[in-house]
Order: structure tokens, then C-alpha cells, then sequence
């Protein structure tokens, strides 16, 4: 019989007091060095998913280290929380609802029966319904009021409606058009601000436009708004909106059967916003602009991320590697920050992505039983692709006065096969050799009797690396790092799947359009309104 969870919070764990004991780690200018070096490198190296590989090597943790982890994971039972997840159990407790994300892509466990609904059979019935539809766009069986065929898609949403599929296009784009799959342009409206809309608006043919509306509820006040600006330019263009609308949302919303749309494909309050990329969210846009096999890949991708993230031992699970590592760092060392860095133009916004489900899945103070916790939780989060963020913002990570732990994401070719040899050596040559020295420079730095020119290194790093950016490479990277931000949550003991922080700004927003204001707000409202 399987031993029954417990959910307890950090420093209650004997494995965690252990940790603590090691928190000096080890040198990294004496671990990276010669032979025991190369081993290292060799050594402390992770298979993934669709040929990804995670290495730690430039981490500042050893085998004593890992050791204490080994005991976090039997003793926190992390494995068994995951088990849990995928197989129904309520784990978002705040709002009292299963978390299924994982469904999306894959069947882990037991098959999770809700309300009489088999929820991976909904799952795959979207992912076919939108593909049907996308291959009646593709073939010119639904055209719009002439009888052409549509070019472009346009997405509506904000946070996780937007964040993520706008990442997973921009991350695809460069490939999809090598690879001949490029089917549609894609664009997305996501801030309130009228000039968002504007711009979109202005640069594309809305008679042979396809717009998204995504919206769980079918009553998200931004969504709402940019749906109204799209409506009526749509209108003043004289077309038909019924023409140029789709709908993702649940099916209780009320924008389902509503003549305004021409189909609506459903998600349900089992996949939060932030993972929201594999389900109809991410799957309408991408199977639009690149296919429905295109989007089949990307999903196979993260369903073997996902399974990896079941293996044992943690020297072979990266997932759970990644996150007990990023614990260390933040929790034993003290580190405030994780900077994602992307050598690859197309996860130009991967980090924005991070960024919301990181910090809104553990940006939390209290523990899942609402209780206030006395450690630190989730870093903040940002980064930019190299080599840009090497002349901008790496200044303060070689050099400040805080030690921010980097994530390096490199890949061996780049997407278009188009390059040029300059002074000896081709553009990717550049790159990728720009991501090793940066990870030696951080890691070892760099002596000098002049002050500002030296640098004291021991500033750890991870290297995610594969051959190619690919679908199936970015549904595993994306599954990685929803595994990792998850098992950081079981560690800390907090709720990871809810928001409450940002449903704060909207109640208030809502009473200053309201007129119904405290005093304070009503005189920051007379500034601006």
C-alpha cells in the first residue's frame, strides 16, 4: 500500500537541515579545472527528452550535495506529489480543482474521470476538432465572405492567453518556414492599451484574417475590451464578424454559440493559464499558422519531457534535478534571482514566458494551507537571448554585487540552415562558442591587479543543449520547465496553481471604473482619469 502524503513545509524537513550544512557548495574555479574538469563536465550531464540534455556542471554542488537532495525527494515524497497530480487528485487547493496540464499531451496514470468525462479523451477530441477545422482553413473549404482563403491568424488573450503561444510561434516561426509547414502569419493582441490593437490592426488584411478569442470565462475585462476593438474594426471594414471569429473557452461560457463566432473549441479549470501552451489555447494558434502534425509534434515533445519526470533517481531526472538545485541556490545560498538566457533567436520571448509561470506559480508567502511560511520561495526571473543580453544586462551579472544563477538554453545548428563564414568560422560557431565562454567567464572569472577589470567568477550556471529547435525540442523544454517550477512548489509547499496576486489589480481596477473608490485611489484616478 502506498505510504499516504504529507504536506509539509521546508524547514520542517531533516533532509533540508542537512542541505543547510553544505551551503558553502564547492569552487568552481577548482572543480572546472583540467582533467577532473572534463570529467566533471562528462559527469554531471542529464539526457532529456527529444535528444535535449541538461548539464549542472558549472553548478556549484557535489556528490554530498546530491546526496542530501536524494533524501528531499523520498522524504518530501515529490515523486508521489506528482503522481498525485496526474492522476486527479485536487492539488490546487486554493480553488479546489485537479490540475490535468499534463493531460494535454499524454496519458501518466490512471485515467481521471470528472463529472462522467474521460478528461484525456476531451483533450484529444479538441486537438482533433481544431485540426479538422485548421485543415478545412489550409485547404479552402471555409473561406471568408469572397471565397478567399484566409492568411492570418490573430490571437486575443492576455497572461497565459497570450504569453506562452505567442512564445511557442515566435520559437517556431524560423523553422516552419524552412521546413515548408508555414501555413499562416500569426499575431497577437494582449494589453488593454488601445494602441496594441492599433498596431495590429493596421499591419495586417483583417478581410483574410482569422482572429482567437481566448477567454476561459468569456468574461476577461481586457479580452473583452480588444474583442469589442476587433469587432468593430471588423464592422467599419464591412465584413461579417461571424466570418473572422473563433473562441477558445470553457463550454459553460458564454460565448459559445454566439453567431459572432464560427467555431469554439473548449478548454476547462483543470489547465491554468501559465500551461496552458498545450492545450486549445496554444493548439488553435499553432496548428493554424503551422499545421496540425506541427502541433502533434510539439505535444509528443512534452509528453516525453513529462515522462521523464517519473524517473527515481535524481542524477537521471533533469526536471527534478533543475528544481532541487534552483532550491539550493535560493533557499541555502540565498540567491534572489535566475537569469534564462537563450542562444537562439526564435525563444526571443521563452523568458517572458518563464517569467509568469514561474513567479506566479511560487511567487507565494503562505503555504497550501494558507498558513505564512518563514523562508524565502520563488526567484525572480528574466533574461533575454544571447548574444544581446552580453551587451546590455551582463554587466551586473559578472561584475554586481549579487550572485544571480544563470540558465543557458544553446542549440548545435540553427533553424534556417542559412549562415556565413567571417574570419574563420560561421555565425553558429560564433554563438555557440560566445555560450561556452560565457559559462567559464561566470563560472571561473578572471584575475587582474585593476579592479574593474577583474572578476571573481564562482557564478553557477546550467547549459540545456540540443541539435536543433525543433517541435518536439521545444514541447520538451517547455514540459521541463513546468515540471521544474512544480516540483519547486511541492518543495516549498505551496499552492503553484493559483493566482490570487493577480486578481488583486483587476477588483481595483474595477472599482475605479466604478466610481466606487477609496480616497486614495480616487486621487491617483483624477491624475490619469
Amino acid at each position: 500500500m502506498a505510504s499516504k502524503i504529507e504536506w509539509n513545509n521546508l524547514n520542517k524537513m531533516e533532509s533540508f537541515k542537512e542541505l543547510k550544512e553544505l551551503k558553502g557548495g564547492v569552487s568552481l574555479q577548482k572543480s572546472l579545472k583540467g582533467a577532473a574538469g572534463v570529467k566533471r563536465v562528462e559527469e554531471f550531464n542529464i539526457p532529456m527528452a527529444a535528444g535535449l540534455s541538461y548539464n549542472y556542471a558549472a553548478k556549484q554542488i557535489d556528490k554530498k550535495i546530491i546526496s542530501a537532495f536524494k533524501k528531499l525527494v523520498k522524504e518530501d515524497q515529490l515523486l508521489e506529489k506528482f503522481a498525485a497530480l496526474y492522476n486527479g487528485e485536487v492539488i490546487n487547493t486554493g480553488e479546489k480543482r485537479l490540475v490535468l496540464h499534463h493531460l494535454t499531451r499524454g496519458q501518466l496514470g490512471e485515467k481521471v474521470i470528472v463529472d462522467g468525462v474521460n478528461k484525456r479523451d476531451f483533450y484529444v477530441r479538441q486537438q482533433s476538432a481544431i485540426a479538422d477545422f485548421a485543415d478545412k482553413i489550409h485547404s479552402g473549404k471555409i473561406t471568408n465572405e469572397k471565397g478567399e482563403k484566409y492568411t492570418t491568424v490573430c490571437q486575443i488573450g492576455i497572461g497565459g492567453s497570450d504569453l506562452g503561444p505567442r512564445a511557442m510561434y515566435l520559437a517556431l516561426e524560423n523553422w516552419a518556414r524552412a521546413s515548408g509547414t508555414f501555413k499562416m502569419e500569426a499575431r497577437f493582441i494582449s494589453n488593454v492599451d488601445p494602441d496594441d490593437a492599433s498596431a495590429v490592426l493596421g499591419s495586417i488584411d483583417i478581410s483574410r484574417t482569422i482572429f482567437i478569442l481566448v477567454s476561459k470565462s468569456g468574461t476577461t475585462l481586457e479580452t473583452l475590451t480588444n474583442e469589442s476593438f476587433v469587432k468593430d474594426a471588423i464592422k467599419k471594414a464591412g465584413l461579417t464578424v461571424g466570418k473572422h471569429m473563433i473562441a477558445v473557452t470553457s463550454e459553460t461560457s458564454p460565448l459559445v454559440g454566439n453567431p459572432d463566432y464560427m467555431a469554439a473549441f473548449f478548454m476547462d479549470d483543470y489547465i491554468g493559464g501559465r500551461y496552458s501552451s498545450t492545450s486549445a489555447v496554444g493548439g488553435a494558434v499553432l496548428s493554424l499558422a503551422f499545421g496540425p502534425d506541427v502541433f502533434a509534434r510539439f505535444l509528443k515533445g512534452a509528453a516525453e519531457a513529462d515522462k521523464t519526470a517519473l524517473e527515481k533517481d535524481v542524477t537521471k531526472n533533469a526536471a527534478l534535478m533543475d528544481a532541487l538545485i534552483g532550491v539550493y541556490e535560493r533557499n541555502v545560498q540565498g540567491y534572489p534571482s535566475t537569469a534564462v538566457l537563450p542562444y537562439s533567436q526564435g525563444l526571443s520571448r521563452f523568458p517572458a514566458h518563464l517569467q509568469q509561470l514561474d513567479m506566479e506559480s511560487n511567487g507565494k508567502s503562505v503555504n497550501r494551507f494558507g498558513k505564512k511560511i518563514s523562508y524565502v520561495t520563488g526567484p525572480v526571473i528574466f533574461g533575454e537571448p544571447g548574444t544581446n543580453g552580453q551587451h546590455s544586462f551582463y554587466q551586473l551579472l559578472h561584475q554586481g554585487t549579487n550572485v544571480i544563477p544563470l540558465q543557458f538554453i544553446a542549440y548545435q545548428k540553427n533553424q534556417t540552415g542559412k549562415d556565413v563564414s567571417i574570419q574563420g568560422s560561421t555565425s553558429q560557431k560564433k554563438l555557440c562558442a560566445n555560450v561556452v565562454a560565457q559559462i567559464i567567464a561566470f563560472a571561473c572569472g578572471k584575475d587582474d591587479k585593476d579592479p574593474n577589470k577583474f572578476f571573481s567568477g564562482e557564478r553557477p550556471s546550467s547549459l540545456i543543449y540540443g541539435k536543433q529547435l525543433t517541435p518536439e525540442s521545444l514541447g520538451a523544454l517547455l514540459a521541463h520547465f513546468e515540471n521544474k517550477v512544480m516540483f519547486q512548489g511541492f518543495v516549498w509547499n505551496v499552492n503553484s496553481f493559483d493566482q490570487e496576486g493577480v486578481q488583486l489589480g483587476k477588483v481595483l481596477a474595477k472599482s475605479v471604473l466604478s466610481n466606487d473608490m477609496e480616497p486614495v485611489l480616487k486621487a491617483y484616478a483624477d491624475l490619469l482619469i
